[in-house]
């Protein structure tokens, strides 16, 4: 079967693919096709029975302007300089190209419809057209809606709530933001037909993200009985304090208020947690069947073919693990998100009776969202950006990702422990603020930097100036280890209970931590642990 792949793919790759590019807001690996045996996620299943699937992928920073922006560049949050909404890299930190806009360099007509990049000040008002963009960005009409009361109560009245299951066709225009999105998409799509110019489009769904504003027979899909808390639902007790999110946009909502819930730990009743649960779920099912609603067109058009499909989001959502919600912080559980590739001819075959499904194909090391760009680019028929030099402020074009490649070309045969993600997260203080959850650049106090191998998550609290953007690697205010392999929820912190004495020896012969640590001036004397030590421990 690697031979037949391999021929596959020489012979395919200098085809130029179509690229259909769908990133979901705010979603969690809360799918079918990664285990969850709640969910009902079955067109992204579908799509997954004839992709490859990365199960351990990770966002940079779980909250949405720098994430989407790392993974759009392939460049990390402390080279965008990114790590609120306030500002645009272009200006900020440097004139990166984006993954839209080096296909549009290779003569791709490229599109944008609903949440690609995030809105506002961070994509320069603009969704950064036209660099990235043939066409101007488009946005659903019905999302000024989103933020407004649209929500009925109990009282009869409307509301800003966090649950706001709704009757559609008493919404303003009879619609909602993703139902218009997958409009627009699947108009773009038929009008693609004929035209030899290859195109990129990037359709972003605003669900699951707060307020659950979806239609209301989607409830009926997770009866509440059905429901369950999380299996962690208590705020670890060596937790240190400044990991902690305090879940601040979901405390404003006017349902969730009325809970009067106390700042920071107090933990959500336990029938409303029930009820956030299967919101969060009945919003997923809505955004599946929009992403259903995308593919049979493909499929209808005779698109499928020479369309890659690539499915994903910015991050992930905490359901009550941890006692937390939302995104914002560094746990599995926001940082962890769904990779799909469908790629033709290559996860899906021609053969003399047509098309044939491989195996399912999984990918289970670790991987980043930073991967994407140069995975995408090359996958599409194209080349890959060159890697980044260590220091690339300068480099317009470059990743700070790897080219994934590899992983469609040969079967996984073994775990490589030495695949590693990083992500960081900033707080304002030692202990939860108001805005800690998002704090403006100004008042970054303090990052944290983790590191997710297969064995484990390790994460130090640094101090950090946001004038200068640097980290003071002999300021530790906190830390965080755990052992994966019976820790997987993450709630044993073991970081002050083990031997700090041990320096990472081994950095050297590590490339991706190497490069990491030395591009943010990580000097030898920072206390943490060798990989082989970290494994010792995890068998102990």
């Amino acid at each position: 079967m690697d031979i037949f792949i391999l021929f596959n793919w020489l012979c395919l790759l200098s085809e130029r693919r179509n690229v259909l590019f769908i990133i979901a807001d705010d979603l969690r690996t809360s799918l079918g096709c990664y285990g969850d045996t709640v969910a009902k996620s079955p067109n992204i299943d579908q799509l997954a029975s004839k992709s490859q699937v990365f199960l351990n992928a990770y966002a940079q920073q779980a909250v949405c302007a720098p994430s989407r922006t790392s993974m759009l560049t392939s460049r990390r949050p402390d080279t965008t300089r990114l790590y609120d909404f306030n500002s645009y890299w272009r200006v900020h930190s440097g004139n990166y190209t984006t993954m839209p806009q080096y296909f549009k360099s290779k003569g791709y007509f490229t599109m944008s419809v609903g949440k690609v990049f995030h809105p506002g000040i961070a994509s320069n008002h603009t969704d950064d057209y036209p660099y990235s963009w043939s066409i101007p960005a488009y946005h659903p009409a019905s999302f000024r809606f989103e933020k407004k009361k649209m929500c009925k109560g109990e009282d009869g009245e409307l509301h800003a709530n966090l649950l706001c299951a709704v009757n559609v066709t008493e919404q303003p225009g009879r619609t909602l933001p993703d139902l218009e999105s997958t409009d627009e998409a699947v108009r773009l799509l038929k009008s693609r037909v004929g035209d030899d110019t290859p195109f990129l489009l990037a359709v972003g769904f605003h669900k699951p993200h707060i307020p659950f504003r979806i239609p209301q027979e989607y409830l009926s899909l997770y009866p509440i009985d059905q429901m369950t808390l999380a299996p962690d639902p208590d705020v670890p007790k060596l937790l240190p304090p400044v990991a902690y999110n305090p879940w601040s946009d979901v405390r404003r909502r006017d349902d969730v208020q009325k809970l009067n819930i106390s700042f920071p730990y107090g933990p959500i009743p336990k029938d409303f947690q029930l009820r956030i649960r299967q919101h969060y779920y009945a919003a997923v099912s809505f955004m599946d069947a929009q992403v259903g609603r995308l593919l049979s067109t493909l499929d209808q058009l005779g698109l499928a073919d020479s369309t890659m499909v690539v499915f994903t989001s910015d991050h992930g959502w905490s359901l009550g693990e941890h006692g937390e919600w939302a995104k914002y912080s560094n746990f599995d559980v926001a940082t962890h998100v769904p990779l799909i590739f469908y790629v033709p001819g290559v996860t899906h075959y021609q053969h003399n009776c047509g098309y044939a499904r491989l195996p399912l194909i999984v990918i289970r090391n670790v991987v980043e969202l930073v991967d994407v760009f140069p995975t995408v680019s090359y996958q599409a028929g194209g080349t890959a950006p060159e890697p980044c030099p260590d220091v690339s402020f300068q480099e317009e074009l470059c990743t700070e990702g790897n080219n994934l490649a590899h992983t469609f070309r040969h079967r996984e045969r073994r775990v490589d422990e030495e695949a590693v993600s990083f992500s960081q997260y900033p707080r304002p203080a030692d202990t939860p603020q108001v805005n800690s959850d998002l704090p403006d650049l100004k008042d970054i106090k303090v990052m944290g930097y983790s590191l997710r191998s297969w064995d484990y998550r390790y994460t130090l609290w640094l101090g950090f100036n946001p004038k200068t953007f640097q980290v003071n690697v002999s300021d530790v205010h906190a830390g965080e280890l755990y052992m994966l392999a019976g820790d997987p929820g993450q709630d044993s912190n073991i970081y002050s209970n083990s031997d700090h004495s041990v320096v990472m020896t081994k950095m050297a012969s590590l490339p991706r931590v190497s490069k990491f640590f030395e591009f943010y001036s990580f000097s030898t004397n920072l206390l943490v642990y060798s990989f082989s030590d970290l494994r010792f421990l995890s068998r102990r």
